[in-house]
């Protein structure tokens, strides 16, 4: 029994809400305890809701969805619009959340300036270009791997300051007492009995073979589940550095790099000085003088009340002796042989004597050493910033309303056709089909665009390039013939027979233990063969939780337990039968006895305090500022969604 309940708990996972970028700084937040923020009067247009001056639009959720589908098909590439369906509702208070940002910083007149989100942008690694500084075609490539457009990115990156400057605050240093988390480890340490039995579906096969007006019956009333999903023939032109011709560097631009480069590949000379600056002149000679006639620097410069750790500044670059000496001083001194002495010379602080002590010659490996290094690396980099050239004259040429084999064609494109895939690449009758690795995402990105948009141009992964992707032929959704698929509408069929069984019969247990009959006894007047007696079950919700602490959803039976009431019995669908639950006893925990579990308390929720302040935060926000909802715009995009749109 318990092997069973153990397989039931490593099912499939529901939908987790985990929102990227946009979404990211709200993530955190109990968004489902918004529900009860007050409604508005009603919005008109394509605005689902709005905080205070703020709208919620459409078009910001369908950003919102589809950077969100991007990151779930990096786990899953046959994801669909209808896999976010149960996040609908999380992700649209998100984003209420985030504009809550925007109406509080409008309201009180916050702002974030240009300067402080172009200072975030040129941190973003990958915007670089070849002299390290910030190279605008790079950061285009970026903004297309990440589908987003420079003010999208702009928003977000205010966004995630406003969050740093207004909920951070808010929710710094809380910490709860001990007294506050003991009901808390008091619930954990409660302990439940029971009884658990399972109902197999397999006990309920037996019977005639169904009819063939059964199997008809049956077969139109799930004409769903045996319809051919919509196909879409694709035409696909692979963007890649082939088109790009030679693109090794020059000599001059490895010398070049070489040069930017000394410190990682040639080293740099350093001097180690000792140096002495006077206000007056005639003391610095005097200095001078005094070290040119022979002995150690810090004898000479010692009448003039210097200490030997004064006098001493160690081993410089020419780089930096310029900054704290002056261009001029550091020429002569990378100028003089070991031992000279300079000066006295007119520098920052007065008149400066320096002695060059010694010379520390360059080391490291020379331009021809380093040479096949470096072009490898400029080879690449050309290569990237040369490809993200292009796919902006790709994407230009498309704005521009040039087609597809326009475009192609300018730029040598070699263009694949597929034939007619389902969203997830397949080819109905052709099992065997299968596209090349480079291109798996592309049929459900296909299905995202309407037959009749402009061609799009997608990153592929790996670094593989780009692609420029158009939808060539539409085939709509049909249902397979029944006398194709006979077999398989058999097979359903029965096992929807014995699943309707098993209910029925669960059902009959259940109202027989309600009347007062022992659960062991309901099951056995079933005279069923291979269902087996109930099995005493004993769990703390501290064992419970352990579930969720190993990844593991809680299985369904065991979340009965701890919702039942003493005495009542439930059942719970399971993927080979149906579970019968009934809870018999609960016993009351108690922490009193137990400091370490309270102190575990206290640390685990003072690690959630600081995301509930924040919440608790925006919520009287919102109720401050007014939060209108369109519920048929909400509820029409969130159809629009359920259905894979």
């Amino acid at each position: 029994m318990f092997a069973s309940m153990r397989r039931l708990s490593k099912s499939k996972f529901g939908p987790v809400f985990v929102v990227a970028f946009l979404l990211m700084i709200l993530a955190t937040f109990a968004l489902s305890d918004l529900a009860n923020l007050r409604q508005g009067g009603a919005l008109k247009g394509d605005t689902l809701a709005s905080v205070g001056k703020v709208d919620l639009t459409t078009a910001d959720l369908d950003v919102a969805m589809q950077r969100r589908l991007a990151q779930v098909r990096q786990e899953n590439p046959q994801a669909t619009y209808a896999d976010l369906a149960p996040e609908f509702d999380a992700i649209v208070e998100s984003l209420l959340q985030e504009r809550t940002l925007w109406a509080y910083a409008q309201k009180h007149g916050f702002t974030v300036s240009k300067k402080l989100v172009d200072a975030e942008i040129v941190k973003i690694p990958g915007v670089q270009g070849l002299d390290g500084r910030f190279s605008e075609a790079n950061y285009r490539a970026f903004l297309g791997q990440q589908r987003l457009t420079d003010a999208q990115l702009r928003r977000e990156i205010e966004t995630s300051l406003l969050q740093r400057l207004v909920l951070t605050p808010v929710a710094a240093d809380v910490r709860l007492s001990q007294g506050l988390a003991r009901p808390y480890a008091d619930l954990l340490l409660e302990r439940r009995q029971g009884e658990l039995a399972l109902l197999p579906f397999a006990a309920f096969t037996a019977g005639p073979e169904p009819t063939d007006a059964e199997l008809t019956a049956f077969y139109r009333g799930n004409l769903a589940r045996y319809t051919i999903p919509e196909r879409r023939a694709l035409r696909i032109a692979r963007i890649t550095s082939a088109q790009l011709g030679p693109i090794a560097p020059t000599e001059a631009e490895i010398a070049a790099y070489y040069n930017a480069n000394r410190a990682t590949y040639g080293g740099l000379e350093t001097r180690v000085l000792s140096r002495a600056a006077l206000p007056d002149r005639v003391a610095a000679a005097a200095v001078a003088t005094r070290a040119k006639a022979g002995g150690n620097f810090a004898q000479a410069a010692a009448p003039a009340g210097f200490s030997a750790a004064d006098v001493s500044l160690g081993p410089q670059t020419r780089a930096q002796l310029t900054a704290l000496a002056g261009e001029a001083i550091a020429a002569q001194v990378f100028a003089a042989p070991a031992g000279a002495i300079i000066g006295p010379v007119q520098g920052k602080f007065g008149f400066e004597v320096i002695k060059l002590e010694s010379i520390a010659a360059a080391s490291g490996r020379s331009l021809d050493q380093a040479r096949a290094e470096i072009a490898a690396r400029l080879t690449t980099d050309k290569g990237k910033e040369a490809l993200a050239d292009l796919v902006a004259k790709v994407e230009d040429a498309l704005a521009e309303g040039r087609t597809f084999d326009e475009v192609a064609t300018a730029n040598r494109l070699a263009v694949v056709t597929t034939p007619a895939l389902t969203r997830a690449g397949a080819v109905f009758g052709q099992p065997a089909f299968r596209l090349p690795p480079e291109f798996a995402p592309l049929p459900a990105l296909g299905f995202d665009l309407e037959v009749d948009d402009e061609p799009v141009v997608e990153p592929l992964a790996n670094d593989a390039g780009y692609a420029l992707l158009d939808v060539a032929e539409q085939v709509p959704a049909t249902p397979a013939p029944l006398a194709s698929i006979l077999p398989q509408v058999s097979t359903d069929y029965l096992v929807k027979r014995a699943s309707d069984r098993a209910a029925a019969a669960a059902a009959q247990v259940l109202a027989a233990n309600g009347r007062g009959t022992p659960l062991a006894a309901a099951i056995a007047a079933l005279k069923l063969p291979g269902v087996s007696a109930p099995e005493a079950i004993e769990l703390s919700r501290g064992q419970l939780a352990q579930f969720a602490s190993q990844g593991q959803e809680v299985p369904p039976p065991l979340r009965i337990l701890f919702a039942l009431a003493p005495g009542k019995a439930q059942r719970a669908a399971g993927p080979s039968g149906i579970y019968l639950v009934r809870l018999n006893a609960v016993t009351p925990g108690s922490a009193a006895t137990n400091p370490p579990l309270v102190a575990q308390q206290v640390t685990a929720l003072n690690r959630s305090i600081p995301s509930e302040l924040a919440l608790q935060w925006l919520t009287a926000t919102q109720q401050d500022l007014g939060v209108k909802r369109n519920p048929s715009a909400i509820a029409a995009a969130k159809s629009r969604y359920l259905q894979g749109n």
